[in-house]
């Protein structure tokens, strides 16, 4: 099956979980990355806004760490602080275009969205590249990413393209992987 047709079967399973799984999966989801060692003892840690019933992580917002929000400029992705959200480029929160940029070299962790993701750590997203994009840059290729979805939306393997970029691990509500 083609990236296409992926993206449509998983997107629609998603967005048809009732409001209260969404909610309790992604609770789940929260509570293992608070007790992951990796957020514990990250400062800064870049994460998104919850957008076609993505995974819900902003909670976590509140614990006490810089937390950076993309917002999409052009073909790329610029990271900033989390403050002043509004309707970005695709429909998406992101932060006000003035708020603090954050610099790749202060950057621990990156929560990463995915409609879909393989067991090796290949994900799947909304087909913009922007992602695959960032991690092709040598500065942020040492960057621990983690893959966040629902456990339906993890597969052993799906086909990859050259400029495919794998996440360092995943977690869905089960857990780690």
């Amino acid at each position: 099956m083609n990236k296409s047709d992926l993206r449509k079967i998983y997107l629609q399973k998603r967005q048809s979980l009732p409001r209260s799984q969404w909610a309790s999966k992604s609770n789940s989801i929260v509570e293992h990355l608070k007790a992951s060692e990796l957020v514990r003892s990250s400062k800064t840690i870049l994460s998104y806004c919850s957008f076609r019933q993505e995974p819900d992580l902003s909670e976590l917002l509140t614990l006490p760490k810089v937390w950076g929000l993309p917002r999409c400029v052009d073909s790329s992705l610029s990271w900033h602080v989390a403050s002043d959200l509004r309707s970005g480029k695709f429909g998406i929160q992101e932060p006000d275009p003035d708020s603090l940029q954050i610099d790749v070299s202060e950057v621990d962790l990156m929560l990463v969205p995915c409609v879909m993701c393989d067991r090796r750590g290949y994900r799947l997203g909304y087909g913009g590249g922007f992602y695959d994009r960032l991690f092709s840059q040598p500065e942020w290729q040492e960057k621990t990413a983690i893959g966040i979805l629902f456990d339906f939306a993890l597969v052993d393997e799906f086909s990859i393209d050259p400029w495919d970029q794998p996440l360092s691990m995943i977690c869905t509500e089960s857990g780690f992987i």
